[in-house]
């Protein structure tokens, strides 16, 4: 699409927002949308206008024309008035369609004023003498047909937009309204085949613009005495119930009383000049894409077969662009839907790969933590192991020297290692029993030689022992925790065994 500068990329934000909103409430294609929009110079409100109601010419480019419009030559043609009415008259243009334009309805929600009852109390004899007044207008209108039309023709469209309600009628809104025309007409003739459409007439256009149906438009004046007849030997005959409902017709039907202000401004919107009266309201692209023209005209009484014929030959003679039409949109819907699966499947395998590369990378978290939990624990264990050996080599420079020969109460200790070596030494009777353990876990610091000197504590580092002193024979545990001398505990001597603690021990023992 760039070739005709309809490329969306190339739009700004603002017009691309514009252009989402218009071809959501018109369902018009972006190729079709965009020229509309810039003539609108982008404002949503104009294009939709423009789009129901059918535009109208630009006045900013018939000036741009004029200025380029060469000057007219000055020799002078002999005009035939007549002969150009005529053709005028009878030329395909005069022939062809009238456009079918919205009409202004009441809001549905719009309430109806009420005056004051003293207001309406002291204006009560104007009251009467307009009522008086409309009637004899009526009762003109009644004997000279040609009045009320002259009237419609000569006034401004604020007089004859809307209609005085003088016959009693409620106005509704207009669903509401269509609503009671469908009650009142199955009241009054009973229950019918015929599917009215309960809304109003401008969402029954829009209906069959959307759906490329014709609009059967009826309208019935129920003073009118042809209207009871005209109805039931005709609207509701077996025939014309038929071809309304026949799916291949594509027809809708809307219906209303011209007693209610939204059927009587329908009726002077599509000239209607006798009641009852029927017409055929269908989507005409040849005129504009967003066209509804009237297509049949059916006034007064008509027989089935007439009524069925005239709105045959215009379904005849419209349905081959509908058909059109549909092709494009199916075709349009199938590309539509078709981008929107390959979105749809590309969308899926992205989410696939963003959630295998979201794996990948807790992965790697998880193993990288595992890694600095393993190099924190091993950093802790060579950390526990240096800090062990230094408290060795502190602890062995306070163990007491071993007593000589001359002490005569000094106990003697016989220790197997748990490496199954057997060591013997003496240690002083008033000795903690601490004494022994530390002897015994600074055994390979005290092998050494020169032994150690000057080494502090290290900081931070709480020792505990991870094996027990115990006697065989009676068996009996030395723990260090208990306290007391190696001589209240030991006595003069004693054979001991180093036992390792573990868990498991510690919990047989618990």
């Amino acid at each position: 699409m760039s070739s005709s500068g309809l490329d969306i990329a190339q739009l700004s934000d603002s017009e691309q927002s514009a252009l989402e909103t218009y071809t959501t409430v018109t369902g018009q294609e972006p190729a079709e949308a965009i020229p509309l929009l810039r003539r609108s110079q982008w404002n949503v409100q104009i294009a939709i206008a423009k789009f129901f109601d059918g535009e109208g010419p630009d006045p900013v480019e018939e000036a741009r024309a004029g200025l380029n419009t060469p000057p007219p030559r000055s020799n002078r043609q002999t005009q035939n008035l007549m002969t150009e009415d005529l053709n005028a008259r009878f030329s395909p243009a005069a022939r062809a369609t009238d456009l079918a334009p919205r009409v202004t309805t009441q809001s549905e929600d719009q309430p109806v004023y009420r005056p004051p009852f003293l207001l309406a109390l002291l204006f009560t004899p104007f009251n009467i003498l307009y009522r008086l007044f409309c009637g004899s207008f009526r009762l003109f209108g009644t004997l000279f047909p040609f009045l009320p039309r002259l009237f419609n023709t000569t006034a401004s469209s604020a007089l004859h937009g809307t209609r005085r309600n003088t016959n009693g009628r409620r106005p509704l809104g207009p669903k509401d309204t269509a609503a009671r025309f469908i009650r009142e007409f199955e009241e009054e003739y009973g229950s019918n085949s015929l599917s009215f459409l309960e809304n109003g007439y401008n969402m029954a256009l829009e209906r069959a613009h959307r759906d490329l149906k014709f609009l059967l438009v009826i309208l019935l004046a129920p003073e009118h005495d042809d209207t009871n007849g005209w109805v039931k030997d005709t609207l509701l005959s077996r025939e014309v119930v038929d071809f309304v409902n026949d799916p291949q017709n594509d027809v809708i039907v809307w219906g209303g009383n011209v007693q209610d202000s939204e059927a009587y401004q329908v009726s002077n919107s599509l000239r209607c000049t006798k009641f009852p009266f029927a017409a055929a309201i269908v989507h005409t692209p040849n005129v504009s894409s967003s066209a509804m023209s009237v297509v049949a005209r059916i006034s007064g009484t008509t027989s089935p077969s007439e009524f069925v014929e005239k709105l045959r030959s215009a379904v005849a003679q419209h349905k081959e662009p509908l058909e059109r039409i549909r092709a494009t949109r199916a075709e349009q819907q199938a590309s539509r839907s078709l981008r929107e699966q390959q979105d749809s499947a590309y969308e899926r395998s992205l989410a696939i790969d963003r959630e295998r590369a979201r794996q990948r990378r807790e992965a790697e978290a998880a193993r990288q933590r595992e890694e600095q939990e393993a190099a924190e624990r091993q950093a802790a264990a060579e950390k526990r192991v240096h800090d062990l050996q230094q408290w060795k080599r502190w602890r062995a420079q306070t163990i007491s020297e071993e007593p000589g020969a001359d002490i005569k109460d000094a106990v003697r200790v016989s220790i197997r290692l748990p490496s199954g070596e057997r060591v013997i030494r003496k240690f002083a009777p008033e000795a903690d029993i601490e004494e022994l353990y530390a002897f015994v876990e600074c055994y390979d610091v005290l092998q050494e030689s020169p032994k150690p000197a000057g080494v502090e504590k290290p900081q931070g580092f709480e020792h505990c022992y991870w094996f027990r002193l115990v006697s065989p024979m009676p068996r009996m545990v030395y723990e260090v925790s208990t306290g007391g001398t190696i001589r209240d505990k030991i006595g003069r001597g004693g054979n001991l065994l180093v036992e390792p603690i573990d868990d498991e021990s510690d919990e047989e023992e618990s």
